[in-house]
């Protein structure tokens, strides 16, 4: 069943010389030429799929059924994107970013980590098993060439699906380390404000009113206190409502992990109390944190001796797994107003949200997951969350569908950055891990 090295390499080649960069409107055409690669494949194996034009935006949907009893198999919804970053600058990529080639132990191009290798996986998996006659499961296809800018197609196409499965795939991450997988069961939610206060008609001359008039810089910085974290890096207790803790599964998981030491001083940055090495990961990935993005306002550039009459910002809030938007955002509007002072006008507009996303440790899916990984890769994977926000998976997880989110880069891959790269076992590796979770998920019916 397994296909040579060479026989992958070739394959895996034909989707990655498509310059599918959704990022140029001139590379649209390349945007669809990879979703007619992926229907293509599904095709050839038997299985049905369509290019979807979704408001302009191409997704590749398909389905490879099971091979014998597909009516009554487990239906497991995989999901992957065919877009890729920019390749540029172009001087520094040692072979042509389109190219795919095998060098010292590692296959280069643009998109091998993220997310063609990825996504190649999933189909050979899929149609390889389907074509030796042995697939149990329903494989159903959603890919899209929008997630590199930020799209939203394929999770409006998911809310009005009706079908839903078993489980689902999101083959978009990596490793820890080398051979140290992890599985995201967790994600936090994201709300975007943009928030300003008006303190009067106009500005006025410092000298003649300084002392007296309401500054409005002043009375934003005093609103935004009242969101922000105390001295112990806990943000109010109103805000932190609804917040699922760690297992203590996950707190074992994450012992293993470099340290908030380690993880600060690498990106040069400094800790913000005394805490917040220790509480690292608690706090990026289980508790909610506000940060202000950035502030406007008054004359940061020249020498202006003025009260300024309107300042604004913009503030994200991350919602950690267990919160809900509805439930915090009247809030975060509510401490702002509060903490104003008398006679400031605040404007509180929520621009953007998205929740946050847990998928439970002890979920048949993530405990198949975690032993068809130790078997192939030889080490159980360690159960993460992620501080940041994937829409795709909090969609899942809000339709009581558990996701299985990992992948197979590292972090020197290169990711969105010249000579991307993945090392070469891991293209077969990675196929062979799927066949077999694949395999396994039939457990799941």
């Amino acid at each position: 069943m397994a296909r040579s090295h060479e026989t992958l390499v070739a394959e895996l080649s034909e989707l990655i010389a498509i310059p599918s960069i959704s990022a140029d409107p001139a590379y649209g055409a390349d945007v669809q030429l990879a979703a007619e690669w992926v229907v293509a494949r599904i095709r050839a194996a038997g299985g049905k799929a369509d290019v979807v034009d979704w408001h302009g935006s191409p997704l590749a949907i398909g389905e490879v059924r099971a091979s014998t009893g597909a009516e009554s198999a487990p239906t497991i919804l995989v999901y992957a994107h065919f877009d890729v970053q920019p390749p540029d600058p172009l001087e520094l990529w040692e072979t042509p970013p389109f190219e795919l080639t095998e060098r010292d132990g590692w296959l280069y191009a643009r998109g091998i980590a993220d997310d063609k290798a990825h996504l190649f996986m999933l189909l050979d998996a899929a149609t390889s098993l389907a074509a030796a006659g042995e697939l149990p499961v329903n494989v159903r296809f959603a890919c899209d060439g929008e997630e590199e800018t930020s799209g939203d197609s394929v999770v409006q196409w998911l809310e009005q699906d009706a079908r839903g499965a078993d489980a689902a795939i999101v083959l978009d991450g990596g490793m820890l380390r080398r051979d140290v997988p992890a599985v995201e069961i967790g994600l936090r939610g994201v709300c975007y404000f943009h928030v300003t206060v008006r303190t009067g008609e106009r500005d006025l001359h410092s000298g003649m009113y300084g002392g007296v008039a309401l500054n409005a810089l002043h009375a934003l910085n005093l609103a935004l206190a009242g969101v922000l974290a105390g001295p112990d890096g806990l943000l109010p207790e109103p805000l932190r409502a609804g917040i699922t803790p760690p297992t203590e599964a996950e707190l074992a998981s994450w012992a293993q992990l470099p340290s908030g030491a380690e993880e600060v001083a690498g990106q040069g940055a400094r800790a913000k109390d005394p805490s917040a090495l220790r509480e690292f990961y608690v706090r990026t990935w289980a508790e909610p944190a506000v940060d202000i993005n950035g502030i406007e306002g008054g004359s940061p550039r020249l020498q202006k001796t003025v009260i300024p009459v309107e300042a604004s910002a913009n503030v994200s809030m991350r919602l950690a797994p267990g919160q809900q938007t509805s439930v915090i955002v009247p809030e975060f509007q509510r401490l702002v107003r509060e903490a104003a002072p008398a006679g400031a006008d605040v404007d509180v507009q929520l621009w953007t949200s998205c929740e946050p996303g847990l998928v439970a440790p002890d979920s048949p899916a993530i405990r198949i997951a975690q032993d068809v990984f130790e078997e192939t890769v030889g080490r159980r994977p360690l159960l993460i969350r992620t501080g940041g926000s994937i829409p795709i998976v909090t969609t899942f997880t809000a339709r009581g569908i558990p996701a299985i989110v990992t992948g197979f880069s590292l972090s020197e891959s290169n990711v969105h950055s010249p000579n991307e790269r993945i090392p070469a076992e891991y293209l077969d590796l990675g196929a062979r891990t799927i066949r077999e979770l694949f395999l396994r998920l039939a457990q799941l019916g």
